[in-house]
């Protein structure tokens, strides 16, 4: 709807007027929720997960447990939440040079994501089912099914998935360090915890909660270094 000021046409402007600046600070906002979110999950999933023997009967009780499908399914919320913070990340640094390299982390990511995802449902309900089944008839050699569900074809894709991500999370914090948008350093721990990805689920349960614990050091450094670029786009 228009007005007429001094015979010049003026543009009406009310509720539904927003800048791009503040759509975009907006999105950026969201992105950095949602890899806070990530960040506290990637915790949750190994300090709630059972850790046990898994070639016996203890092994199948883990399995079994509620706990073992809800850490496993943190963990795939998690992982999802982390593209939509990458997607965040990618508007932050749009207007800079480092927006192509964001581009590229934010692709690989998803791709890491898409492949890393099929394991985790069949840790979630494949070895859970397992586990009922070995519990209900008391026979540990079931238990033994769950080296069929972590290997072939799916092994081999989630450790490409995983690469992925790792790769991901490195060009991710290479542009942040030459945006000079974001905290300089902010992604320098996001890179470490995803290229110790794969190693970590060698280690302890301890040792795989504070890998867990560094994971989201950066992904709440970096949503807060988001958070703040997103209030300087809304004052444009």
């Amino acid at each position: 709807m228009n007005d007429t000021a001094h015979g010049f046409p003026v543009q009406a402007t009310g509720m539904t007027g927003t800048t791009p600046q503040a759509r975009t600070a907006t999105r950026i906002r969201l992105g950095a929720v949602s890899l806070a979110i990530a960040g506290v999950l990637f915790v949750l999933y190994p300090a709630i997960r059972p850790f046990s023997d898994e070639t016996s009967l203890q092994g199948a009780q883990a399995f079994a447990s509620a706990s073992w499908t809800a850490a496993h399914m943190l963990a795939m919320v998690a992982f999802t939440l982390l593209v939509l913070g990458l997607l965040g990340l990618y508007l932050a640094l749009h207007e800079s040079s480092a927006e192509r390299a964001a581009l590229w982390a934010l692709a690989m990511s998803m791709l890491g994501v898409g492949f890393t995802l099929p394991y985790y449902g069949g840790e979630a309900y494949g070895l859970h089912g397992i586990g009922q089944e070995a519990v209900r008839e008391h026979n540990v050699a079931l238990v033994s099914l769950a080296g069929v569900v972590r290997s072939g074809p799916g092994a081999v894709m989630f450790g490409v998935g995983l690469l992925l991500l790792a790769a991901g999370a490195i060009v991710a914090a290479a542009a942040i360090w030459r945006s000079g948008v974001l905290a300089k350093w902010s992604g320098v721990p996001f890179a470490l915890g995803f290229a110790l990805y794969i190693p970590q689920f060698f280690a302890t349960q301890p040792l795989r909660v504070a890998h867990g614990i560094l994971v989201a050091i950066g992904c709440l450094w970096i949503a807060a270094s988001m958070w703040r670029r997103s209030a300087k786009l809304g004052r444009k």
